[in-house]
């Protein structure tokens, strides 16, 4: 069965400084639990701010190093969802439910793509 990374972005900016809700988080547990329970949910997590990030760049032959946190950055990655689906319409709707347990007051996307295997 193929493989979806759903790479969740976010508006540092934007999201609530007091981070998700008690509710939120509750709605996330039960949801993963049953995405975990379908052998659909492989990995997930969230990610630390920007401000504690460092982007690796390899340009002209040469590596530079820049740390966070990274102002032209609107959206970033926030976190990931390694998913493992029957195909992409499935898992299109994994993320779907994802994103609707959010509060109305969040503005989340996630990109979702194929892992191209082997």
């Amino acid at each position: 069965m193929p493989r979806y990374l759903s790479m969740i972005r976010v508006n540092e900016a934007d999201a609530p400084a007091e981070g998700p809700s008690p509710e939120l988080m509750e709605r996330m547990g039960h949801l993963i639990e049953e995405m975990t329970k379908a052998g659909v949910l492989l990995d997930t997590a969230g990610l630390t701010p920007t401000a504690q990030g460092t982007r690796i760049t390899w340009s002209g032959g040469r590596l530079s190093t820049t740390d966070g946190p990274f102002t032209e950055s609107k959206e970033v990655v926030g976190g990931y969802a390694l998913l493992q689906c029957k195909d992409k319409a499935e898992a299109i709707e994994w993320t779907k439910r994802f994103l609707t347990v959010h509060e109305d007051h969040w503005t989340v996307t996630c990109e979702l793509r194929e892992i191209a295997e082997g």
